[in-house]
């Protein structure tokens, strides 16, 4: 690790070395879902949960077209897998995508480090095994922070998801690093959707004439997607907005707010959100190493209210523009892997373009 620490294990998947950002997802099932999502590019993930692999995986998991994460670290690796539904195992999985993996560390001590000193960088490596010079290399490494990560990450050419006659509003989706599911979920309540670079114009989305925009989940430093945030401002006020994960934070620069980098983020499928308007708590999955804040409540577009916040360290988890039709959350409603307590969040946003 960056900061001189080190750990010693067994190898598991690709051969090479891996350099990111270490974060601990507490996750107790879903790793393949974890480690092809697009929002861990720049990232090591190290699982809490001390046995992975055991379910083995399988094509139809795949949350993106290939695995994302830098790296993964595990307690212990299951090298015989058994379930009806898989195909391969983890390792076959990972050798695919050249991603590597390290088991056999004592991963409560490296939770423990990372929640007391934060988010470091480190580095994996199966090929140089002399630790000073590994320190120095993860030491020299970026961080997250500046990072645009997104155009790493999204699509290069626009397409569609979910046409069919039985399709009642078009939605187009900002891919910064979208999740299959959350296409799964539009989909499932009535909803075309175009999916778009995460640099398409947004006069462009205007010509199209949906009837809402989302902005979705994606990887790195938000304040470094100046060209997002114009688009979304431009959008403010025109169509519905619902923006998820880094399109929260999108949304809340776009509105005036600014973000910040949390000491260790929220990786996981066990967070406590509580609802500000009617006071329900729901366990959500959740993925992010920023947050964001508002200064004041008064924006060029109106007033922002804070709808829901973390009962785990009171940081903003959703918010929405009373003036205009925009609203979001920090965290992951289309889940996969975790609860479905939020799913109806894609009911809220249909209601909001019916209403227009």
């Amino acid at each position: 690790m960056a900061d001189g620490t080190i750990f010693e294990g067994r190898s598991f998947g690709a051969e090479g070395e891996a350099t990111g950002e270490v974060v601990f997802n507490t996750s107790l099932t879903g790793y393949q879902e974890i480690l092809t999502d697009p929002s861990y590019r720049g990232q090591i993930v190290t699982m809490t949960y001390p046995h992975i692999g055991n379910y083995g995986a399988n094509e139809e998991d795949m949350e993106s077209s290939r695995l994302y994460a830098e790296g993964l670290i595990v307690r212990e690796f299951c090298r015989y897998p058994s379930n009806w539904r898989s195909s391969m195992g983890l390792d076959d999985l990972m050798v695919q995508y050249g991603i590597v993996g390290i088991e056999g560390i004592d991963t409560r001590a490296l939770t423990k480090h990372i929640r007391d000193s934060g988010e470091q960088v480190a580095i994996i490596s199966t090929l140089d095994l002399d630790p000073q010079r590994l320190i120095k290399k993860a030491y020299e490494s970026p961080g997250l922070i500046g990072r645009d990560l997104a155009k790493e990450v999204t699509r290069t050419e626009p397409y569609n998801y979910g046409q069919n006659q039985g399709c009642k509003l078009k939605v187009i989706a900002y891919d910064f690093g979208i999740k299959q599911n959350i296409l799964r979920m539009l989909a499932g309540v009535g909803c075309e959707v175009m999916i778009v670079p995460a640099t398409f114009p947004a006069e462009e989305v205007m010509s199209i004439h949906p009837d809402g925009v989302l902005l979705s989940n994606g990887p790195g430093d938000p304040a470094a997607l100046t060209y997002a945030v114009q688009n979304t401002r431009k959008l403010l006020g025109k169509i519905p907005l619902f923006g998820i994960c880094l399109g929260h934070q999108l949304l809340g620069l776009a509105l005036g707010g600014s973000t910040y980098k949390l000491k260790f983020g929220h990786h996981g499928g066990n967070h406590p959100v509580k609802d500000l308007s009617t006071g329900e708590v729901r366990i959500t999955t959740q993925n992010h190493g920023f947050g964001v804040v508002f200064e004041k409540p008064e924006t060029l577009f109106g007033s922002v209210e804070i709808t829901h916040r973390s009962l785990n360290d009171q940081t903003v988890e959703g918010m929405r523009c009373l003036s205009v039709p925009a609203f979001s959350v920090q965290y992951h409603p289309e889940s996969s892997p975790g609860p479905h307590d939020a799913g109806y969040l894609f009911k809220q946003f249909v209601d909001m373009m019916e209403s227009r």
